[in-house]
Order: C-alpha cells, then sequence, then structure tokens
C-alpha cells in the first residue's frame, strides 16, 4: 500500500493553476512503435515465467516548434491483453479459456518539466468487457543524444467486469477447477514501479528495454487463482521512432 500511497500523491501534487490552462495546439507527435518479447507471469497471478510477445506503442509526445509540449494533453488510448488458456498452467485447470482483449479509450496527461502525470481511461473488446485505467507519474531524463531514461509508479483500476473475467470463479469453473467461487469487486488491482530505456541506434531506429515490478491488490490479490502477489517482468525489443508534423 506503500506503493499505492506514493502514486496518488504523485498525481494529486499536479498544480492547482494549471487547472485553467486550455488544451493547447501542438504542430507534431511523435511515438515509438514495435515488436519485441516479455518475460514474465504466464498469466495475471502466475507464480511461473513465460514468454510473450510484446507489440510496443509507447512514449507519446506532443510538440511544439520541435519542443516538448507542457501543459495538458489528450490522446488515445490503446492496450492489447493476450489470450488466457486453461492448459496453460496446471492452477487452470477446468476454467474457461479467455480470447485476446483489445482496449481502447483516452489518456490525459499533464506535463511540467521532466514530469508527466497521466490518467488512462479505456473500454474492453473481445477477450473483456469492462473498463480499465491506470493513474501515474514518470520522470524522463535524456542521458545523452541517443540514450533516455524514464522511470514511473502506476496504480491500474478497473470495474469488477474486468476483475471477473481474470480473477474470477463462476459455480461452472469453480465445479470443474475446484477452486472455490469467487466475485472480485471492482477497484486498484494493481500497483506497479517501472524502469524504462531506450537507445537509438541512428534517427530512426532504437533498442527499448523495460523492467516492471507489479503487486497486485484487494479483490486481485484474493483470488484462489492468484499463485504469486508479486508480478516481476522483463521486456525487451525494437522501436521505429515515427516523427509527423502538422
Amino acid at each position: 500500500m506503500r506503493i499505492a500511497a506514493f502514486i496518488l500523491a504523485s498525481t494529486m501534487t499536479l498544480p492547482v493553476a494549471a487547472t485553467a490552462q486550455s488544451l493547447n495546439m501542438f504542430d507534431q507527435v511523435s511515438f515509438d512503435a514495435g515488436l519485441g518479447v516479455s518475460y514474465g507471469p504466464e498469466y495475471m497471478g502466475a507464480e511461473d515465467n513465460d514468454a510473450s510477445p510484446w507489440f510496443i506503442l509507447r512514449n507519446v509526445q506532443l510538440g511544439e516548434d520541435g519542443e516538448e509540449k507542457q501543459g495538458f494533453s489528450i490522446i488515445p488510448s490503446l492496450n492489447y491483453i493476450g489470450k488466457r488458456d486453461s492448459d496453460d498452467s496446471d492452477h487452470l485447470d477446468g476454467m474457461d479459456d479467455i480470447s485476446r482483449a483489445y482496449e481502447v479509450g483516452v489518456k490525459l496527461s499533464y506535463v511540467s518539466g521532466p514530469f508527466t502525470s497521466y490518467t488512462h481511461v479505456r473500454k474492453g473488446f473481445g477477450g473483456h468487457h469492462g473498463v480499465v485505467g491506470e493513474i501515474g507519474t514518470r520522470y524522463k531524463r535524456d542521458i545523452n543524444e541517443r540514450l533516455t531514461f524514464w522511470a514511473g509508479a502506476e496504480l491500474q483500476g478497473a470495474d469488477d467486469r474486468f476483475t471477473d473475467t481474470y480473477f474470477g470463479v463462476s459455480a461452472d469453473e469453480a465445479a470443474r477447477s475446484g477452486h472455490d467461487v469467487y466475485e472480485p469487486g471492482g477497484g486498484f488491482y494493481e500497483a506497479n514501479l517501472n524502469l524504462e530505456a531506450r537507445y537509438m541506434l541512428n534517427d530512426n531506429w532504437a533498442v527499448l528495454g523495460r523492467a516492471k515490478y507489479g503487486r497486485l491488490l484487494d479483490d486481485a490479490a484474493d483470488s484462489p487463482l492468484v499463485r504469486d502477489k508479486n508480478q516481476p517482468e522483463i521486456s525487451v525489443g525494437i522501436v521505429r521512432h515515427l516523427n509527423f508534423k502538422f
């Protein structure tokens, strides 16, 4: 809970005066897009790890005259969750399979110097139909022209449709799996700390790496499907840095 308190405190430090600031126009947008591999829990709450694809769309940056835009911005927010099959783990025997999920929504962020505080809200399709989101803060440090580091803290939340999909156990699943029936509520389900680094190989291509430590919270952590509340993950990939000017 100390991690959660830190995230909430960080997010609430947005300057009051900034709430009156209008959403300024920008003349360019840049982001990293690519593909990599992640090594982390087999499913949300698993104790065993496995490799999976990492579809990368990160580090969206709005700019004005070539400089990073300060203040408030609203941009699209997208996310993807891979499928979960009952044969992914012995602990999932008897559980329903969950298909791939796609999430679409918006991100509200506030940039002040090297710090960015943000809130995401997305609607799920496919594997789940819940409403999910994050609140958090990131710190950016340019070491040199090629190497950039980010450090962040984040809370992930969702409604009960999401938590029931990934952490719940229905009566039919309980009869097949031997787990107790479980109906989790909505709320914050994970807190995480993360470090990310990007090394530009040239003007367009870069290597991106990320290390994340997650901790399941509240109803999600108490699910009979959860074998380990700690959810570490390491990812590495190749991205193309795209920059569009208007």
